[in-house]
């Protein structure tokens, strides 16, 4: 199992959500909130999937989403 811990100022809910439904294929996911963060734990589900390597691209496409939701509000 690996941890994620995603910043509530940084990260959205929302691309967390959604970045875990692209990747449920791969892993299971625990979500949890805290105040400040968001916390995703990470369990593969086949033993060629590295649950590091998954974990950040878990992170690399929220954040992708994150920003391409903040840039939407922005224009409209």
């Amino acid at each position: 199992m690996t941890e994620v811990r995603f910043s509530a100022d940084l990260y959205s809910g929302f691309a967390i959500d959604e970045a875990v439904k692209i990747y449920s294929e791969f892993a299971r996911f625990e979500l949890e909130k805290e105040p400040a963060e968001f916390i995703v734990r990470v369990t593969a589900t086949d033993e060629d999937v590295d649950e590091d390597t998954l974990a950040a691209e878990l992170a690399n496409y929220a954040l992708g989403l994150t920003i391409e939701k903040d840039s939407r509000a922005e224009t409209a």
